[in-house]
């Protein structure tokens, strides 16, 4: 049986607000209640990939001490990251 789209976005927004590093937790619960229900399937699988990456490394991305490497960057997880530049803490 397939998952719904509404029990789809829940199970997203919830992986959203509890990923481990706090500073995370904000900037992708931000993103989540910004964008989460505008996204298409195929977003929305790219969202899902993007939650499987590691903390510690989005975080080194969003602060700018890395770079997101190509095989990894997408237009989602830019967007994503530019909203962590906008004061994640705040």
């Amino acid at each position: 049986m397939s998952e719904t789209k509404q029990t789809r976005l829940r199970k997203l927004d919830y992986r959203s607000r509890h990923r481990g590093i706090r500073e995370m937790d904000i900037v992708f619960g931000r993103f989540a209640e910004q964008v989460l229900e505008t996204l298409t399937d195929a977003e929305l699988d790219d969202y899902e990939r993007i939650l499987e990456l590691p903390d510690d490394k989005l975080f080194s991305w969003a602060t700018g001490r890395e770079q997101v490497p190509d095989d990894v960057r997408s237009p989602l997880l830019d967007a994503l990251l530019s909203l962590a530049h906008m004061n994640p803490t705040d």
